[in-house]
């Protein structure tokens, strides 16, 4: 592993971190890394000037993303609750970002897919991301939920931590996600048919956190939405 200087240090905290769609939570993992002893909800807080429960989402957030790890300390003479220390992994950061920017392979992509016609299209791109989207729920280690509320956040967590600074929330009765970024970025635009590998990772991993669920995208960039929104049916 090779170490980073300070300027390309910072410019792999902005790649990584702008995965969960928050500047915010960029300049806590530079202040966390910057103290040798690690950072506590409560420092962070008031370093940041946020509440402590703010403060400690951004930090949890990290450190399921694997870029923290965290410890519970006891006060100094045993006295008190215990509190959570969150601590940069290593003094140097490397780049591991699973879905690949690649314009070439994902032009290439979107014409292949578009040589096999629309229905057959939609199909094999979803089909591909419902088993990513499978492994994607392996890797994150979490056993399956009952509960769909919970099942949906983990989605939004891991969609976050591949780029797509995705989140849920509730609409009228519903619940949805909301993606704010696309990895693919204009190769989507021009071929909304990879649309359909977002909706199958959705699928994948909602199908292994909590069971069988309906997905549909109900709106998208390429469409002309300034965001995509999936919604999802228990």
């Amino acid at each position: 592993m090779t170490s980073l200087s300070p300027t390309d240090f910072s410019s792999a905290v902005t790649a990584i971190t702008s995965a969960f769609g928050d500047p915010t939570r960029r300049e806590i993992y530079l202040f966390a890394h910057a103290s040798d002893d690690g950072v506590t909800a409560s420092e962070v807080a008031e370093q940041f000037e946020l509440h402590a429960n703010v403060a400690r989402h951004h930090l949890d957030k990290l450190a399921a993303g694997g870029y923290l790890e965290v410890a519970t300390e006891r006060p100094a003479g045993g006295a008190g609750r215990p509190s959570k220390r969150y601590r940069t992994l290593s003094d140097e950061v490397t780049l591991d970002l699973p879905v690949r920017h690649d314009e070439v392979l994902l032009e290439l992509l979107g014409r292949a897919l578009g040589e096999l016609g629309p229905a057959r299209a939609t199909a094999l791109a979803e089909e591909v991301g419902e088993d990513y989207g499978r492994s994607m729920a392996a890797n994150a280690g979490l056993a399956q939920t009952r509960s769909f509320r919970a099942a949906l956040h983990a989605v939004a967590d891991a969609l976050s931590a591949h780029g797509f600074a995705a989140h849920a929330e509730k609409d009228g009765g519903d619940l949805r996600i909301v993606t704010e970024h696309c990895p693919f970025g204009e190769a989507a635009v021009e071929h909304p048919v990879i649309c359909a590998v977002d909706r199958g990772m959705v699928r994948g991993m909602l199908g292994s956190f909590y069971g069988e669920t309906s997905v549909d995208l109900t709106s998208s960039r390429p469409s002309g939405d300034d965001h995509c929104v999936t919604a999802v049916d228990d």
